[in-house]
């Protein structure tokens, strides 16, 4: 039987080197040197999405065992003792690799005394221990309402179908011979457009100016192409596995040879989908643009980002309970304040099938 980190070699063999070489060294990481609210308040989203992850399975399985095991140091830029903190996590990553949030054990090999939060322990201490996890799960945070933005996503697909189909029975039935003089292949390609092709379709708008009729067959065409691109935009919300992370999760695998998750958590609902699939995934040009995108994402200082439809993974919880929250107000070594929000509470309601599923194991 191959070794799971064989197989995970094996498709990374296939990725574009353009994308990410496995080969190279990981670039070198700057340290922050100043932290803002927006930044605490989005690590606090991230711990509570992971604490709500950790709850969730610890709190219904009989099976296994949920452990703290990512570095979860509240040190922020500006705080005294982060630039050791920082620098002591760097060295880490080139030697063991990037810790994912919690670990999953089977109940046997649980480890009690040292219990459900390793995450302070030198990697040397508990390489050992690690080894004999079933599952790393990195968790990802989403500020939304997943529910609510498939509404909007579908509401603009639906309206704007609507307005491209009748602006199309309204050419053929009034501008057709326009056409037939100006551009007599659009005849085709507006019989062919209907709910199905306008989410592949797409033509060259023309100007036209000459006369009335003219400028109105433009404006209409060109009312179409705007409907198209806002079928056709991008509009699912997604995990987001960071490029600059496959690496370090990569190295991970290697030294300890266990299966690794993401979770992306959203406000309503839970995602989940296996690293070896996000590699399998990114292996395959042909499925770019399609089943994942590849992109800068700005509110992550433009870092390139694998972008996969949170509906291609697996939904491991179809309801979540929202958290309450409160300002907190944080002062920095040099008297700067910082006021962020903290959340408390909440609960993820896991499916327990879709749960097995993904990570072959018994809730």
């Amino acid at each position: 039987m191959r070794l799971y980190k064989d197989i995970i070699n094996h498709i990374c063999k296939n990725i574009h080197t353009g994308l990410i070489d496995f080969a190279e060294p990981r670039s070198e990481a700057s340290m922050p040197t100043q932290a803002s609210s927006e930044f605490i308040t989005n690590k606090q989203q991230g711990d509570w999405a992971e604490d709500v992850i950790f709850r969730a399975i610890n709190d219904n399985s009989k099976n296994i065992v949920a452990v703290r095991y990512g570095k979860s140091d509240d040190l922020v830029a500006g705080d005294a003792g982060f630039e050791q903190f920082f620098n002591d996590y760097q060295n880490e990553l080139d030697v063991i690799g990037k810790r994912p949030d919690i670990l999953l054990f089977n109940k046997k090999d649980f480890d009690a005394n040292l219990g459900y939060d390793i995450s302070s322990k030198k990697s040397a201490e508990i390489g050992e221990y690690v080894t004999k996890a079933i599952a790393g799960i990195e968790v990802r945070s989403s500020a939304f309402l997943i529910n609510k933005y498939t509404e909007e996503a579908n509401r603009v697909v639906r309206e704007n179908t609507e307005t491209a189909i009748r602006l199309k029975d309204e050419i053929l039935s009034d501008y057709i011979d326009l056409l037939e003089q100006k551009r007599p292949e659009m005849i085709e390609l507006l019989q062919s457009l209907n709910e199905v092709s306008v989410r592949s379709i797409d033509f060259s708008a023309t100007s036209w100016r000459s006369s009335q009729r003219l400028q109105e067959l433009s404006s209409k065409l060109s009312n179409i192409k705007k409907c198209l691109k806002a079928i056709q935009k991008r509009n699912s919300l997604s995990i987001t596995p960071k490029v600059e992370d496959l690496k370090v999760v990569h190295k991970w695998i290697m030294t300890y040879n266990v299966p690794h998750y993401y979770v992306q958590v959203f406000f309503d609902k839970v995602y989940g989908i296996s690293f070896m699939h996000i590699l399998e995934l990114i292996s395959n040009p042909g499925l770019e643009d399609d089943k994942y995108f590849i992109e800068q994402d700005t509110k992550n200082q433009n870092k390139t980002t694998i972008k996969i439809p949170s509906q291609d993974g697996t939904c491991l919880a179809q309801a979540v309970a929202e958290p309450d929250h409160h300002s907190v107000r944080k002062e920095l070594n040099k008297g700067r304040l910082l006021f962020y929000v903290k959340f408390d509470g909440g609960k993820a309601f896991l499916d327990k099938q879709e749960f097995d599923s993904l990570f072959g194991c018994s809730l």
